[in-house]
Formats: C-alpha cells, structure tokens, sequence
C-alpha cells in the first residue's frame, strides 16, 4: 500500500481556475469574489451595475487577485451570453460558475402583482438558468467544471427572514434546479450544488428590526448573524478539488437555524 498516493494532502487551490460571480459588485457576491481570488482564481466580477462592477474588480486588483468587472442584467438570456463570451476572451474557460445575483421580495402573496413575480423569477431564478445554460457545453466539452448556486432557507421553510412566498418559491426553484443539473451535468464530471444562508449581514437585511433580528437570532444555535465571509468560505470548498465527491447537495450555512 502507498500511504503517500493514499494520503496525498488535500488541497483548497483554485490556482489555475476561472471563476465568474453574478451580482458580486458587493455583499456576498464580493465576499464570494475576493475569497476566490485569495485561493487562486482569476475572477470576473458580474454586476447590473457595471461601474461598481469595475470598482470592485479594481479593489481585488489591489489585493493582488486578477479580476474584470462586467455590467450586465442577468434576467436577459442575450446578455448572459454575450457576458459567458467576454469571460472567455479576458480570462478563458470559465470553471466555476457562482450564480449569487437576486433580489428580496417581502411581501405577502396577496399583495404581489403579476409584475413583481415575474421580476423575481427572472432575477432569482432564470438567471441561474440562463448563466449555467451558457456555462454548461464549454464545461461539458472540458468535462469538468463546478456551479454553485446561492439559494436561502427561505426556498425550504417557505419564507421568513426578510422573504416571503414569492422568494421562497423562487429559491426553492433554484435548489431543484441545483439537483437537476447535478443529475445531468455529473456524467461529465461537473458538479452542482448551492449554499443556502440564513440571516447574514448585508445591506438586504440592514432593514431588520431589532426586535425580528433578535427573534432570529434567539432560533440559531450559535447566536450570531452569518458574514459574507461565512458563505464565501463555503463557496470556496464547493469549487475546490476536495469537494470532487459533493453534488446535488444544498449545503446549509445558517448557524443551525434548519438544525430541525
């Protein structure tokens, strides 16, 4: 027996790798970002806004990490592909793909308009479709590659936190379509999984009253709100080689609040 084969160290390097960010011009998208850059991926940092897009590739510059910034609405099929395009060009292949754009509706089913729906699907939901449509046959062709996707307890309690009925429909999309895509794209040594934060510290939910966020809190086990760093070390993992053997898995990062 090799204990040396058997035993080799495992490794967390990113060295080599392409990485593109969906809505990482800041929050967990940043956090996402730069956590990729400090294991090693050059990243593309893809925003709705594309001057803070720049802004935030030029701060990982700073720290030493090769990055672009990209504009683009991710809810349009068309710029998604021209988008997967332009990566291909600055960086490369793209590796690993982490779809962390969205946005948070709050209100309750019966005072949702068809347009609001429709405005979180196409952000929360389509675009994941859409980024891991565009990503898939150059993945496929390379036979490897690793989408990880942000979804929220929010698509498996239903709601709570600062979403309802309407996010948690469509983040309980996103992890089905997260299992979906680990069942076909496994054959060609691509794995899908999502991370799935509960209260985390972002401008999203800067809005909580101090009486919600103690009731949170007063649920997790470990007392604390999440940090973007928090998800973004669970990112990292999941694009690693020593999560070679994780797919379909919807990892909770949530500091026991799904402990049930």
């Amino acid at each position: 027996m090799n204990a040396s084969a058997n035993f080799a160290p495992i490794s967390f390097s990113l060295k080599g790798r392409n990485a593109l960010v969906t809505g990482a011009a800041r929050g967990i998208g940043y956090a996402i970002a730069v956590a990729l850059g400090q294991c090693g991926a050059r990243v593309a940092i893809c925003d709705l806004d594309h001057d803070a897009a720049e802004r935030a590739a030029a701060q990982l510059g700073e720290l030493g990490i090769d990055a672009i910034g990209l504009g683009v609405d991710v809810a349009d099929e068309q710029q998604v592909q021209a988008m997967v395009s332009q990566v291909g060009l600055a960086l490369g292949s793209i590796d690993i793909l982490v779809n962390n754009a969205g946005i948070v509706s709050t209100l309750p089913l019966l005072e949702v308009s068809a347009a609001e729906w429709k405005r979180v699907m196409a952000i929360d939901l389509n675009s994941v479709f859409y980024c891991a449509k565009a990503v898939l046959p150059g993945m496929m062709a390379r036979r490897s590659g690793r989408i990880i996707n942000i979804a929220s307890v929010a698509g498996k309690r239903g709601g709570g936190l600062l979403g309802n009925s309407c996010y948690a429909a469509a983040k309980g999309g996103v992890i089905a379509l997260t299992k979906g895509l680990a069942r076909e794209a496994g054959p060609f040594n691509i794995t899908a999984n999502a991370v799935s934060p509960a209260l985390t510290e972002t401008d999203m939910t800067s809005t909580l009253s101090t009486e919600a966020r103690a009731k949170v809190l007063a649920d997790m086990p470990l007392g604390r709100a999440g940090t973007p760093r928090d998800i973004a070390a669970a990112v990292c993992f999941l694009a690693s080689d020593a999560a070679g053997f994780v797919t379909g898995e919807i990892m909770d990062v949530d500091g026991g609040y799904m402990r049930d």
